[in-house]
């Protein structure tokens, strides 16, 4: 599974990363993750609001933070 967390750097973004990584720890999802800082790229993914989630190259998320389970079910989702 790839993962892409967007964000410029603002402390949602951060957390949303911190988050992700927490999550896919505790499921055992074998997962790539990378942050996305640029604001030309995070454009083209067509989001006006970050933090965004990008799971396996689709919006999964955008301008706002999920919890936990919200974020398991989107991973075990895209499995």
């Amino acid at each position: 599974m790839e993962i892409k967390v967007l964000g410029t750097g603002c402390p949602k973004c951060k957390r949303l990363g911190n988050l992700v990584n927490e999550t896919i720890r505790e499921l055992g999802i074998d997962a790539s993750v990378s942050k996305v800082e640029d604001i030309m790229k995070i454009m083209e993914y067509g989001i006006l609001h970050t933090p965004g989630l990008v799971i396996n190259g689709k919006v999964a998320l955008s301008g706002r933070l999920p919890g936990k389970k919200e974020l398991a079910e989107m991973f075990n989702k895209n499995k």
